[in-house]
């Protein structure tokens, strides 16, 4: 009987398989033995899937859904232009911090030997502080030199991979090996040896590697080594000096406390097999900053974080131990949301389609806080023709908004080549804490800089350098102020007057402290100390009327550069200032969103009942948990569940009368207690067995 006709008569479905008493059995095909294994089914997805899941990464269509699709497509297209070039960035400046403790790290691997450490095996100690990420990039490089070079590898051991001493070196052997060979050569290495087979702890098999690959430096890497168990580290580096004569060993110890506290944990045997050197990493901070300093001062830039957002990131980054890939990656989400749900942003390329300039997309910039700014102050300088031509001309508002967009782009990147100037001359001040470029970047992005004492700092600092220091500053003077004419005149004059220096000695101004002499005079038996200018050569007079010059002239350049960005007209299309976002993601608040949803459900969920009863406080309409919920802050510490029950019950009871099932409330009832128990609101009480205990307040 046809198998298929059969299941049609009995009415069997798949559901129902697996209560059938009779099957049907297929026997295998005769062209294929019993023993050979299945064949592997090729994963095939269909087209309709591809289609969808490259839908998908899309960004959404913005002005109302009426944006087009080349617009869309180009928005995403200059986002991921500019975040690539902004990640090479990133990657050149940890690169660059790695650089110094990678190269000392690597003379130290390849120069020592238990010969040179007196038997004793030696050890890298590596501290790396808040910089956790930094000792994972330092080990990937690391190994990286040394395969290539065919010298040997690294193997990173964690404490989680060391539970006892046997799975501790069965995880040493295998990713010593499989650093090379891969898993595949790994399991071919154990069956493919010759002689008795060894367990997967033995030390002979990674010797046995150690010798076919001819490996000279074997670095067992202990990223978390504080949270190894120390009396397992101590047996682990005894193997381990026992067996330095065939396995070429160097520990390194990652350390994120201090050498101290590290070795005080350690028994003295075990310190006394260890000798070598002790690095340290630079800290986290010093990377977010390089790497905040490199995004917004690019000179090519052509987008920028506001005030409100880089105060979030530098929050996070001073209150927590943040990463620099961390902060990358915050950055990153910033970016990404200014593409994703602005459709200004499509501004921000080269080459922009002319679908995108549609009807949504003018009013859209009419209707901005920046144009609605600049009506006003064309109003006021007598211009309502240029403002009605605006409101009503769609091509001449085009034209207006894309040389806007550059002129703000171009005065952005010129207030930042300011905040770098002040920058480096508030260096060469003795105060003990240094102003960092973040610090300086949020007074300048607020508008809130140039009227401000650290701009007073920066040029009391000028007037008191030498001819040497100021040779170095007007080196790094920004465009727009090189080109200006008046400073020109100031170099040329400077540069005359030092080929004319009679000598190497530095020039200085009448502002320096050096050229201040302190007078001694005795009135009436009294000694009295005065402070008077000292008498200065004439190339000292010169090179001060200099430094007046110069002084003034930042001045003019501080008060037209300074602005504040939010003034600027198209600010909207190159400066992201929404915190929200940001910090809603990077620092969220799931238990306020918990208890906003049970207390409110009708702000989450969409229901057919009236408005009266959506702002009614408990209804039988809402969630049940939510009605618990609202019942459970009404109660004190204790809640009696007899009580909890009643009041739960005359909820529906006095919406539905006599329709309202006692059975279905109390499964709804009983429902809702294990959600409140699972919130981790609720537990039993000990006191009373018929009690329940808050463990939970709103908004605590």
């Amino acid at each position: 009987m046809d198998p298929n006709g059969l299941e049609e008569a009995l009415d069997l479905s798949r559901d129902r398989s697996q209560y059938q008493g009779v099957y049907i059995y297929h026997p295998a095909k005769s062209g294929k033995s019993a023993n050979e294994p299945p064949n592997k089914r090729r994963k095939v997805s269909s087209a309709g899937a591809k289609d969808s899941k490259t839908n998908s990464q899309h960004f959404v269509p913005l002005l109302n859904g009426e944006e087009s699709a080349e617009a869309v497509q180009q928005r995403l297209k200059i986002y991921k232009q500019l975040w690539t070039q902004q990640e090479q960035k990133i990657q050149g400046i940890l690169e660059d911090v790695d650089a110094g403790v990678l190269k000392d790290v690597l003379s130290f691997v390849r120069e020592t030997s238990p010969e040179t450490c007196n038997g004793c095996i030696p050890t890298a100690l590596v501290t790396v502080g808040s910089n956790v990420s930094s000792l994972s990039r330092l080990l990937s490089r690391l190994n990286e030199q040394l395969t290539s070079s065919g010298e040997g590898g690294v193997v990173v051991l964690e404490s989680g991979d060391a539970p006892n001493l046997k799975s501790s070196l069965k995880n040493i052997i295998r990713l010593a090996v499989t650093n090379t060979e891969g898993n595949d050569g790994y399991q071919k290495f154990l069956t493919d040896r010759a002689g008795p087979r060894l367990l997967g702890y033995d030390l002979d098999l990674l010797n046995d590697y150690v010798q076919r690959k001819g490996t000279k430096k074997l670095v067992l890497a202990l990223r978390d080594s504080e949270a190894f168990d120390p009396a397992l580290l101590t047996d682990l580096l005894s193997l381990f000096q026992s067996w330095l004569d065939r396995i070429p060993f160097t520990v390194l110890l990652g350390i994120s406390t201090s050498v101290e506290l590290f070795e005080g944990r350690l028994p003295r045997s075990c310190v006394s097999m260890l000798q070598g050197k002790h690095f340290e990493v630079q800290d986290a901070g010093n990377c977010v900053d390089r790497i905040y300093e490199a995004l917004q001062t690019d000179p090519n830039g052509k987008l920028w974080i506001g005030r409100n957002v880089t105060s979030t990131l530098f929050e996070r980054a001073s209150d927590f131990f943040q990463t620099p890939e961390a902060f990358s990656r915050m950055v990153k989400y910033a970016c990404m949301s200014h593409f994703f749900a602005n459709p200004l942003s499509v501004l921000l390329g080269e080459s922009t389609p002319p679908d995108a300039f549609q009807g949504r997309f003018m009013e859209a910039i009419r209707n901005l806080p920046s144009f609605r700014m600049y009506c006003e102050d064309l109003v006021e300088a007598g211009s309502p023709i240029e403002v009605r031509n605006l409101l009503e001309n769609d091509h001449h508002l085009l034209e207006e908004a894309l040389n806007h967009l550059e002129v703000g782009q171009q005065k952005m990147r010129d207030i930042f080549q300011a905040v770098l100037l002040i920058h480096t001359c508030l260096q060469h001040t003795q105060a003990t804490k240094k102003t960092t470029v973040s610090d300086l970047s949020v007074r300048a992005l607020s508008g809130e800089l140039n009227e401000s004492q650290v701009v007073d700092d920066m040029l009391a600092t000028v007037r008191a350098m030498d001819s040497t220091k100021l040779e170095g500053v007007l080196k790094i003077l920004p465009v727009s102020l090189s080109k200006d004419s008046v400073l020109a005149d100031i170099k040329a004059d400077f540069s005359t007057l030092l080929e004319t220096r009679p000598d190497s000695e530095p020039l200085r101004s009448e502002y320096n402290i050096n050229s201040s002499v302190t007078k001694t005079t005795v009135v009436q038996q009294r000694i009295q100390l005065s402070k008077g200018k000292a008498n200065l050569s004439e190339q000292d007079v010169e090179y001060t009327k200099i430094i007046d010059r110069l002084v003034v002239a930042l001045q003019d350049h501080f008060v037209e550069t300074l602005i504040r960005p939010q003034e600027l007209f198209m600010h909207e299309a190159f400066l992201f200032d929404l915190r929200n976002p940001l910090k809603e993601n990077f620092a969220p608040r799931p238990r306020f969103a918990i208890e906003r949803a049970m207390a409110s459900p009708f702000d989450y969920l969409i229901s057919s009942s009236d408005n009266d009863q959506k702002q009614t406080r408990i209804s039988a309409k809402q969630p049940a948990a939510a009605i618990l919920y609202q019942l459970y802050l009404e109660s004190g510490a204790l809640v009696n569940v007899h009580d909890l029950w009643q009041a739960f019950y005359a909820v529906f009871e006095s919406e539905q009368g006599k329709k309202c099932d006692d059975r279905i409330v109390m499964a709804l009832f009983y429902g809702a207690l294990s959600d409140l128990k699972m919130f981790g609101m609720v537990k039993n009480s000990r006191k009373k067995t018929d009690h329940l205990a808050k463990s939970a307040w709103l908004g605590l």
